[in-house]
């Protein structure tokens, strides 16, 4: 029996060191698209699009790339929508690329924490910018169609006509995907090779569309030589976990390991947006990369060196720290003068005659089920709600004036019943999978259920296109002010 015993714990102990020495994907839940990774020496630095959301460019830290901390928003005055960021270090400066509408930007910093420049324009159309320096300090940038243009010294310039060196990597015509889109160029140098890797078959679309490509030369500058192992990830079967699987950016830890960072869709959590991967990969005798035997996305996977970090990243908010938490951004404008913070709460002046108009503030779930509620006090001709927001083009929640309790189904904003708690009052969100339950209650304790239930399973990018995910909203709209405060996000298991 004593044996029997020593044995059940050593293999419960070999359990616990297994589970705390493992990962398992995302490390990065919720959306968290298109991301760009560097290390500088034993930290590590990651970026992603940001879209329409204000401030911008949120920069995070760790130490293991598993466990992550925000460090600054990079991006605050708002130049439109930003896809596809490249963060780099060159010449102890730091510089992020971004596309936005028919031109480039960047922004640079002496410090990673900042203060960050001004964006500076590019004057350069093409999108998802990959930065990459030669041997002799040259500075380009790749773009999506396999294009390149030179850049200035600085890399604040472009100095030269696009030149077309790359046509990536020939998908099989059987094979189901959105569209070739060629897209997401990242290059960096090992040994005697500069090593290219694209995304290619659409961001979205069928399971099996994205995927990861690599090729070689070398010269920064081709000619490129298609991997043998193309496509080094993709999405096999719809039956997976992960969908979409592409937009890699490859990179060695401090400890000599190699790994790709990169995004994908969850089965059946298509409106989360698209989620931030990691997973090793091998480099073979003849000098490629590849996916190791045995690795699954899906499955826990040896976590890289390097001492966890533990930080407060979750999504709940008092509104009585002085500051905005990170987590948050303002729908298309980043206006200072609008809101303000104080010990009663996060002050919002109301605008504009709808939803989507008004400039909501969101901060991005993490979970697929979870309650998310705040106590709101409105003065004035306003209307304070708590809304899940897919960008301008259909949200759903709850809200209230003085004299009505709101519903908001796909954007019809509706009053549903009398208000009969008054200018003070909660507001309570539901998500169980994809049904969304609305409740509203004077002190707290008691909550009234409305009527009016939502079915979001269809806000996501392959219908309403757009690229994003179904965020979590604070909105104030009409004439007057909404103090918001005590703002608790619940995960439901």
């Amino acid at each position: 029996m004593k044996q029997l015993l020593l044995f059940i714990l050593s293999l419960t102990l070999v359990q616990t060191v297994s589970a705390q020495d493992t990962f398992t994907n995302p490390i990065f839940p919720g959306d968290h698209a298109d991301p760009s990774i560097i290390r500088d020496k034993d930290d590590y630095y990651i970026v992603h699009s940001s879209f329409d959301y204000y401030p911008g460019l949120l920069i995070w830290h760790s130490k293991d790339m598993v466990n992550w901390e925000p460090v600054t928003h990079a991006l605050t005055k708002n130049v439109g929508s930003v896809w596809a960021p490249d963060l780099v270090k060159y010449d102890n400066k730091y510089y992020i690329y971004f596309p936005v509408s028919n031109t480039n930007y960047v922004v640079w910093a002496n410090n990673i924490n900042g203060p960050w420049s001004d964006p500076i324009d590019l004057k350069v159309g093409s999108i998802d910018p990959g930065h990459v320096v030669d041997e002799k300090g040259n500075r380009y940038l790749y773009f999506s169609a396999g294009d390149y243009v030179p850049l200035s010294k600085d890399g604040l310039s472009v100095t030269g006509p696009a030149k077309h060196v790359y046509d990536g990597w020939a998908i099989p015509r059987e094979w189901s995907i959105e569209c070739f889109c060629m897209e997401g160029p990242k290059i960096l140098k090992k040994g005697d090779y500069y090593y290219l890797t694209v995304a290619e078959g659409g961001t979205a679309g069928p399971a099996t569309s994205h995927m990861v490509i690599s090729a070689r030369s070398k010269s920064p500058l081709g000619p490129w030589e298609n991997s043998p192992y193309n496509p080094v990830l993709r999405t096999g079967s719809e039956d997976e976990k992960w969908w979409s699987k592409g937009h890699s950016t490859i990179i060695d830890d401090a400890s000599g390991k190699w790994w790709m960072v990169f995004h994908g869709y969850e089965n059946g959590h298509y409106n989360l947006g698209r989620q931030t991967l990691l997973q090793p990969i091998e480099w073979t005798k003849d000098g490629w990369f590849k996916n190791p035997d045995g690795i699954k996305t899906e499955a826990p996977i040896a976590k890289p060196k390097g001492k966890a970090i533990v930080a407060k990243t979750g999504l709940s908010d008092d509104f009585q720290q002085g500051a905005l938490g990170k987590q948050w951004q303002f729908f298309k404008e980043y206006d200072t003068k609008r809101f303000s913070l104080d010990k009663s709460g996060l002050h919002i002046k109301a605008q504009g005659k709808s939803l989507h108009d008004s400039a909501p503030l969101s901060c991005i779930p993490q979970d697929h089920s979870y309650t998310v509620q705040v106590e709101a006090t409105i003065e004035g001709n306003a209307t304070a709600s708590l809304i899940l927001f897919y960008a301008d083009r259909i949200h759903t929640g709850i809200g209230a004036n003085a004299e009505s309790i709101m519903a908001t189904l796909r954007s019809w904003q509706f009053a549903t019943e009398k208000n009969p708690v008054g200018k003070h009052i909660y507001l309570r969100l539901e998500k169980r999978g994809q049904m969304v339950n609305m409740f509203y209650s004077a002190d707290n304790n008691k909550w009234t259920k409305i009527e009016n239930s939502a079915e979001v399973s269809a806000f996501h990018h392959n219908v309403l296109s757009g690229f994003t995910s179904l965020r979590i909203g604070l909105s104030a709209v009409g004439e007057g002010n909404v103090t918001f405060k005590n703002f608790v996000y619940t995960p439901i298991d």
